[in-house]
C-alpha cells in the first residue's frame, strides 16, 4: 500500500520554506544539510535555523560555504566531498563522535552535469556517484545518530527528471559507453526517489522516515547555471533581459519557494506517520503515469509508479551496497 497521493496540506506551489515552517518549533533539533550554502539548500538552512534548529552544512569548499552562511545563528560548516568515500566517512565520524542525535538529514547537494563524462577515483560516473551513491553512503554512516533522535527525517532532493530516468542496472556508470549528461542526471534523480522508498521501508520501525522532494526549477542554482542563457531562455526559465521567470504553478520557483517542499519533508507535522513518498509543491505528489513531454510551458514532475516501485527500490539498495563494497 502506498501513501503516494496528496493529503491537502493547505500550502500552494508558491509557499516558501518560511511559510511551511510557520509555527513549527525546531529548538533543540539538529540537522545536516549537504550543499546548504547556495540556492535552495541555503534557503532551507535559513528556514530551519530561523525555526530554531542547529545546522551543520557539509561542503567541499568550506571557506566559500562559511562566507555564505556568515551571520546565521546556529549554523556551522564542515568539510564533505560526496565523491570521496574517505571524506564521507570522516564527516560522519565527526557527527557520531559528538554523541548528539541527528533529527534531520537533507541530502541536497548535486553535481552540475558535465558536457563530457567525469568519473570519481573508483571509475564511477560522477553524477550517480555524487547525487546518489555519496548520499547513500553518508546516510548509512549516520544511522546511529538518526536512530538516537527517536524520530528523524531523511529528505533526498530529487527532480521531475525522475520521470524520464532509468536505472542502468548492468551499467550504471556508463562503462560501456553511451554517455549522455541528461540521461545520467535523470538516472541519479530516479535513484534519489527509489532510495527514499527503500530507506523508509527498512528504517521506519526505528523511527527514521524518508522522503524524496522535487523543489521545482530554480534558476541560478549550480545545476542549471551551466545551461547558458540561450538554453535557459529556450526552456522558458529566463526572459529576454536574462531575468528569472517565476511561475510556481508550472514549477518555476524562487530558491525560497523551492526550499519549501524540502523543509516540508524535513519537519512538517503533516507528514507524521507517513514516509517513503515523493513530494511536490509542499504536499505529497500525485501519481501520474501518463507520458508527458517537457516543454517551456509544462514541466511534468508528478510521481510515477515505477519511481516508487518497491522491487526496484530494493534492487537499487543492493546495487548501491555492492558498489560501495567494490
Amino acid at each position: 500500500m502506498t501513501h503516494q497521493q496528496p493529503i491537502g496540506t493547505g500550502f500552494t506551489a508558491a509557499s516558501t520554506a518560511d511559510d511551511v515552517l510557520k509555527g513549527v518549533d525546531l529548538t533543540g533539533r539538529r540537522a545536516v544539510v549537504t550543499g546548504g550554502h547556495s540556492g535552495i539548500g541555503l534557503a532551507a538552512v535559513r528556514a530551519l535555523a530561523a525555526a530554531g534548529a542547529s545546522v551543520v552544512i557539509g561542503a567541499r569548499d568550506t571557506d566559500r560555504a562559511a562566507a555564505a552562511v556568515a551571520g546565521i545563528d546556529r549554523v556551522e560548516v564542515d568539510r564533505l566531498d560526496l565523491i570521496d568515500p574517505a571524506s564521507i566517512d570522516a564527516f560522519a565520524a565527526r557527527r557520531l563522535d559528538s554523541g548528539r542525535p541527528l533529527h534531520i538529514l537533507l541530502n541536497n547537494a548535486g553535481l552540475p552535469g558535465p558536457a563530457e563524462i567525469e568519473r570519481d577515483a573508483r571509475g564511477y560516473e560522477a553524477q550517480f556517484s555524487t547525487n546518489h551513491l555519496g548520499h547513500f553512503q553518508l546516510t548509512l554512516a549516520l544511522r546511529p545518530a538518526l536512530v538516537a533522535a527517536g524520530g528523524a527525517r531523511v529528505v533526498n532532493t530529487s527532480s521531475g527528471a525522475q520521470r524520464f530516468g532509468e536505472i542502468r542496472w548492468d551499467d550504471p556508470n556508463f562503462t560501456n559507453g553511451g554517455y549522455d549528461v541528461n540521461v545520467a542526471y535523470a538516472q541519479s534523480k530516479l535513484a534519489n526517489v527509489l532510495f527514499a522508498v527503500e530507506l523508509d521501508r527498512r528504517w521506519a520501525a526505528d523511527g527514521v522516515r524518508a522522503y524524496a522532494a522535487h523543489p521545482g526549477v530554480v534558476v541560478g542554482t549550480g545545476l542549471n547555471s551551466s545551461t547558458g542563457e540561450e538554453g535557459l531562455r529556450a526552456m522558458g526559465l529566463i526572459d529576454e533581459a536574462g531575468r528569472p521567470i517565476i511561475d510556481p504553478e508550472v514549477g518555476k520557483k524562487t530558491p525560497e519557494q523551492g526550499a519549501g517542499t524540502i523543509v516540508f519533508g524535513a519537519a512538517s507535522p503533516l507528514l507524521d506517520g507517513i514516509g517513503g513518498v515523493y513530494l511536490k509543491d509542499n504536499d505529497i505528489a500525485a501519481l501520474d503515469d501518463e507520458p508527458r513531454p517537457l516543454t517551456a510551458d509544462s514541466i511534468p514532475a508528478e510521481a510515477m509508479s515505477r519511481s516508487i516501485d518497491s522491487i526496484a527500490a530494493k534492487r537499487l539498495w543492493e546495487l548501491s551496497e555492492r558498489l560501495l563494497d567494490a
